[in-house]
């Protein structure tokens, strides 16, 4: 079973046991996928589910924190529950070593010597990782080893 199958699947069993948020929140990514399917005009892939999963995963962290700031902790709540929804269909993201020993393994091949090959640097990390560490994390340890 793919993994579109998988969360429509779902979101069916949680309108059947009335799980409103869970619905909700399944609703809106079927919605996401239904709007990439259209753009791309062919079939998803999983990677490209887990890709749109990973971008909804920043916007609900991004809400989060901008509902902090306003002290909205109702808001705050119901983002976190939708995150953790979402997060059951993302596999596991790369440890930070992994990543470490990935990036220093393609400074190395690519023989990048200080910050103005990071560009180059990101691009086969980024490349070879295709959604499984943090965009963030990658840039930071990459920055990291090229200014030592």
């Amino acid at each position: 079973m793919s993994l579109l199958e998988q969360i429509r699947e779902d979101m069916l069993s949680a309108v059947r046991s009335e799980q409103k948020e869970k619905s909700e929140t399944l609703k809106m990514l079927l919605a996401t996928a239904k709007n990439a399917q259209i753009e791309s005009e062919k079939g998803l892939t999983d990677a490209d589910i887990e890709k749109i999963l990973r971008k909804e995963t920043k916007k609900i962290e991004d809400s989060i924190e901008q509902y902090k700031k306003m002290d909205r902790k109702e808001l705050v709540e119901k983002e976190q529950k939708d995150l953790e929804i979402v997060n059951e269909y993302l596999p596991e993201l790369m440890s930070e070593k992994d990543v470490e020993k990935l990036v220093e393994k393609k400074i190395e091949q690519l023989g990048a010597l200080d910050i103005q090959d990071m560009g180059k640097v990101m691009g086969a990390v980024m490349k070879e990782l295709e959604g499984k560490a943090d965009g963030n994390t990658v840039k930071n340890i990459v920055q990291n080893k090229l200014t030592k």
